[in-house]
């Protein structure tokens, strides 16, 4: 029988209802993804290691400083990326316990949120303890160390979604869109003499503007990539375990491919807001100082759009691309000429 629009159809002998095997009502029609995220524990190990160079690197940043205004300055500096990474180690982590919770106990929403916001503030707390043990102890240490915690348990919110599958897709592509930043750091130099930079302001300002969309275009690329790639991994894998798996929609696809982009606009809002006494801080220290914080910012909060806008689109051609023609019903009519 051919499923015509606006017939009132029941369900499908190939497309069974989904129903929650613990009981949970709140599972109804077709999942956007496989119904658990693979990986996950793999997942929040790459995830805190990232986070552990981050601190890292910034404390070997912030000691080596001769001066405490030039270890303020680095730390304002040094403050997105780890936030960044902990909201990301914080998602991470809190995906990996949501999907045991669920495997042990129960796929119910309320059990994953909960096991998930637990991790998260485990995640936090233990971030903001290492903080607080392995710098100086002063206010920017404080700033620093109540700032990640926030993010880590944000994240930890973020990953008790009912979705964990476009869930370990984002982490996934943030994760790795946090590591290609890093690493494109070293192509910078040779980029600005590609973009004309000849030394003077000018040319030094107008390059500066073509590496920064470079390495946001690039990002984002590499965002939708992973995004995609993770969800169709998850999705061959479910299918595997099950053949009567629905297929992924769209919008699963879509909001993994944006998520990195999401996070690190969400992770620029807690820095403005967590991390503002610091930056307000480093900011008073010279006139030089107030525009580079307040250039970074702009800077920040334009990768994050366009990671946002070049990731979302690259997963959703991806997927466009792996749909084949409407397959024609032979029980349909053919149209009557005359």
């Amino acid at each position: 029988m051919s499923n015509q629009p606006g017939s009132s159809t029941a369900a499908e002998p190939d497309q069974p209802a989904i129903t929650d095997p613990a009981g949970d009502d709140t599972a109804t029609g077709p999942a956007t993804s496989a119904a658990h995220a693979p990986a996950a524990p793999v997942l929040a190990l790459l995830a805190v290691g990232w986070l552990a160079a981050m601190l890292w690197s910034t404390r070997e940043a912030i000691h080596s400083a001769a001066a405490g205004l030039t270890a303020i300055s680095l730390s304002a500096f040094a403050l997105p990326g780890v936030i960044s990474a902990a909201l990301v180690a914080g998602a991470a982590v809190a995906l990996a316990a949501s999907e045991l919770a669920a495997r042990r106990l129960g796929d119910r929403a309320s059990l994953r949120f909960a096991a998930a916001i637990g991790a998260g503030m485990l995640t936090g707390l233990g971030t903001a303890i290492t903080i607080n043990l392995t710098y100086a102890d002063n206010a920017t240490t404080n700033t620093i160390a109540g700032t990640s915690a926030a993010a880590a348990i944000i994240g930890g919110a973020i990953a008790g979604a009912r979705t964990p599958g476009p869930v370990g897709a984002v982490v996934t592509a943030a994760l790795g869109t946090l590591v290609f930043v890093v690493a494109f750091s070293r192509a910078r130099d040779p980029l600005f003499d590609l973009f004309g930079s000849d030394g003077s302001q000018a040319s030094l300002v107008g390059a500066a503007k073509w590496v920064s969309r470079t390495e946001s275009l690039l990002a984002g690329l590499v965002a939708g990539l992973l995004a995609f790639g993770y969800l169709t991994w998850a999705r061959r894998r479910a299918v595997r375990q099950d053949p009567a798996t629905p297929a992924p929609r769209w919008p699963g696809y879509l909001l993994a491919g944006a998520g990195p982009g999401l996070l690190l606009l969400l992770a620029e809002v807690i820095i403005r807001i967590g991390g503002r006494t610091l930056l307000d801080l480093a900011g008073a220290l010279s006139e030089a100082d107030a525009v580079a914080q307040t250039s970074m910012g702009t800077s920040r909060v334009d990768n994050g759009i366009w990671v946002l806008f070049v990731g979302a689109l690259t997963a959703l051609i991806l997927f466009g691309r792996t749909l084949g023609p409407t397959p024609r019903d032979d029980d349909e009519p053919d149209p009557v000429e005359g």
